[in-house]
Order: structure tokens, then sequence, then C-alpha cells
């Protein structure tokens, strides 16, 4: 029934099919080793070059032998190349051709497919103790995860470690030596080439240009994918997943983007369906517990939901004509720590920290802040006789830079790290990071306290 209290019969029509490589043989029937959109023997699955496409027509005049001698039906199949499946359900389905509705999938094929594969060639290669050396040296960013034990030893890895991995991956092996001594220039190009077809293969609005560009990855790539099997990392390239890429420009030009047929938001469905689901159960009789709990959140839902609806109907008025308001760029509050990383001595300050001016500067500050207002020449004679009585400071080795975002919350914009030397009991290497840190300074108008202590905190900074 329509919004105009009309009964109608609706054909749906299968459009595309959205489901790892199990699932996509299973659709359409084919074997393990072949690809479900083209015609294309297992050993020929790393070739750069295309083959010809299956036809739906052929497969159902294949399928209709089922109902003769069971023999000459499996023969038809087994020259086809297709399972012997009794009517499968796309075979009635009008307007529809199940080869040509698989699409792409970024998690299964890219992020835990070739790249997953890539990293295992990587450490291969180089070893995984010199991979891991190389994590653990990585400079501390905010946008990026520091992955403080490696990337080896990680079990279970998710997609999303996966696309944290490639943002890192080139800049871990980009000065590496290879074995025997080769040039590494060809496998540079290969990592860089897969890395930018995965991130090529994700964006939300494509071109022409940036299809060409996908293609171009894919073919540099397959031009310098023989150093992997010259260096030992792999035996063959007759890889499904890698075949696969070879059709995505192709399905980008007929079904649109890839994220309208990933399978990285149904994935995130089992957590919410299936595991917070089955968290909350007794691990007895699980699936009525499970049912239960999850009528009882859609039900919460759409009661919230109606709340928050019915309050912004009452709070709707006419609209009236109001003058812009100016565009107001988000301020930026310093987030610390409650209790410091520890307590430093001043000798300790000019050592480990480099901070040797640290005193002087320290008086400089308390001189503003007992005498706002003054010239800068009585602050340096007042700094000159004031006599600090402690001969320590607590030290913050991390200090946050946050900002209000789009839906009002508090969000981390940038980090400041100052770490002292320290030795890596792990790789017995020594690691030390200060941030170098631009902090803007009040005109020279501003008066009292504030453009002071701006003033000498960038001098402190220094």
């Amino acid at each position: 029934m329509s919004s105009d209290v009309v009964w109608r019969r609706y054909h749906p029509i299968s459009a595309n099919f959205v489901g790892d490589y199990p699932e996509q043989g299973l659709m359409t029937c084919t074997f393990f080793g072949q690809c479900p959109k083209c015609i294309i023997t297992p050993g020929e699955l790393g070739e750069y070059q295309s083959f010809p496409r299956r036809h739906q027509s052929l497969a159902i005049d294949t399928y209709l032998l089922a109902d003769r001698e069971v023999c000459v039906f499996h023969a038809a199949c087994r020259n086809a190349g297709l399972k012997p499946i009794y009517k499968p359900f796309w075979e009635s389905l009008l307007l529809a051709n199940i080869f040509v509705s698989i699409t792409s999938d970024v998690l299964h094929q890219l992020l835990q497919g070739m790249m997953k594969h890539l990293i295992g060639w990587l450490v291969g290669i180089f070893g995984a103790t010199e991979i891991n050396a190389q994590c653990c040296a990585m400079l501390p960013n905010h946008k990026l995860t520091h992955f403080t034990k490696g990337i080896t030893m990680l079990s279970c890895v998710s997609g999303h470690e996966h696309k944290k991995m490639c943002s890192i991956l080139l800049g871990l092996i980009i000065d590496l030596p290879i074995p025997d001594r080769l040039d590494s220039t060809q496998l540079m190009h290969a990592v860089h080439a897969l890395l930018d077809f995965l991130h090529l293969a994700q964006f939300q609005c494509h071109t022409s240009d940036t299809l060409d560009q996908l293609q171009g990855a894919l073919s540099v790539f397959h031009n310098n994918k023989p150093i992997f099997t010259d260096l030992g990392a792999w035996e063959h390239s007759n890889i499904p997943k890698l075949h696969s890429l070879m059709h995505y420009v192709s399905l980008i030009r007929l079904f649109g983007t890839t994220d309208n047929y990933n399978t990285e938001q149904s994935e995130r469905l089992h957590i919410d369906f299936a595991k917070d689901a089955y968290r909350v159960t007794n691990w007895k009789d699980m699936y009525s517990q499970m049912t239960a709990w999850l009528e009882c959140h859609k039900r919460i839902l759409l009661y919230v939901t109606s709340i928050i609806h019915g309050q912004h109907k009452d709070l709707q008025q006419p609209q009236t004509r109001r003058i812009p308001e100016p565009l107001c760029i988000p301020t930026q509050t310093i987030k610390m720590a409650l209790k410091p990383t520890k307590s430093v001595t001043f000798d300790d300050l000019a050592s480990d920290y480099s901070a040797v001016d640290f005193q002087d500067a320290l008086a400089n500050f308390l001189a503003c802040i007992n005498n706002p207002g003054v010239s800068t020449y009585t602050i340096h004679r007042q700094a000159e006789d004031m006599l600090i009585l402690f001969h320590a400071v607590p030290v913050f080795h991390i200090i946050k830079f946050t900002k209000r975002g789009h839906s009002g919350e508090s969000e981390i914009s940038n980090s400041v790290h100052a770490w002292p030397e320290v030795v890596d009991l792990h790789t017995r290497t020594t690691l030390a990071w200060f941030d170098t840190v631009i902090i803007h300074q009040d005109s020279p108008q501003d008066q009292g306290n504030k453009g002071t202590s701006n003033n000498l905190f960038s001098k402190l900074e220094v």
C-alpha cells in the first residue's frame, strides 16, 4: 500500500550483489579460483589483460539441462565451468544479470585481501624484526596509529587496522636495504602503486581523470610485481583478489563509487546485531535472548526518535529573514593531563631537555606576573635580582590542542610531544622527540597579564 492508499504489485530487480569472494562464487555458481564475472583459467589470475565476460543466457541454457540425465547435466556444467546447481534462484529473475551485478569489495579484496598479502610479502623480504623496529621508531602523531609492538605480532586484524597500517607502510620500508643489495626502486614502485590504487578506489567522487589514475596505478603494479617473485616473497600471482582489481574501473562507471557497495558498512552490523547482543546473554538459549534484546533496543530507539521529532515540531517557528553571521573560526584550547609526567630538576632540564636558559625564562615570567604593564627593561632588572627557592618543576610530556567540531563535541586538532632521550629495551635504540611549536604572539598594544604571559610563554617554548 502506497501513501495514496492504493495497493500495488512490485517486482524488484536484482541490480547488484554485495558480498565477499566465497559468497560471490556461491551466487554465480563458480568454483574457487575462478572469476565470477569473466571466463579465466586459474593460472591466468595474475595477468594484466582483459578476458571474455560471462553471459547469463549461456548459463541458463546449461542449467535447463537439469531435467535431463544427470551425467549429461554434469558434463555440460563442467564444460561451462559452473557448479551443477539445480534451478539457481536467478534463473527466473527478469532484467537481471547475476554476472554483471557482482560488485567490487574494498574491505575483503583490498584491505583484508591485497593489503594483507602485501604486508606479508614485505615481512618476508625485510624480516619481522626490522619492520617492527621501524614501527617502534615512528614519530608519534595523533592522526596516525602508533603500533608500539609492531604490526607482525597482531592477530585477527580488522579492516580498519589494515587501513591504518597502509598509511605508514611506505614510510616503514623507504630506507631499508633489500637482500642481495638489489635496487629497491622496482619494489617501491610496486608498493606505491598498490597503495595509490587503494586510496583512489575509496574516492567518494570520481572523474575520468581519477579513473585513468586508478587504472594507471594498477598497470604500474603489474609492471613491477615480478620483484616479489625475484625476492622469494611469493611463488605465483594467481590470486583471485588480484584479478578482481581489473573490474574496478568498469564497476565504478556502471554502479558508482565503491562506498555504495562496500561490505565495510554491513560488516559493522555484526558488532551491533551479533557480538553486542551475544555478550548480554548467559550463553544458554542465546538466540531467543539476542532477539529479545534487539527488539527492546529497537523499540527504545523508535520511542526516542518520536520524542525528538515531537520536540522539533513544537519548536518550529515561522522563518524570518536574518542577517547572516560572520564566519567564526573555531578557537583552540589547551588540554593537559591532571598530573604531570614527572618532576625534573633544573640540571636535568638543561642536560636531558636542552632547556639551558629555563631559570632565566622562569624569572622573567614571574616578574611579569608580579608587575603587569611594566617595561621590558624593568622586567629584566627585577628578574636578575629574583631568588628562586625551589630546584625542580613538574614536566608535562604531552600537550593537546582541542577545538569544537561540527557536532559540538571537542576533538583533538593537534598534539605537542616532548620526550627526553630513553633507551628502548626491545630494539636497543635511543629515542627522543621534541616538537617545534609556533605560538601566536599578541601585539604590543595588548596590555595586561595576557599579552605579557603569551610573550614570555613563546620565549619559554623556544
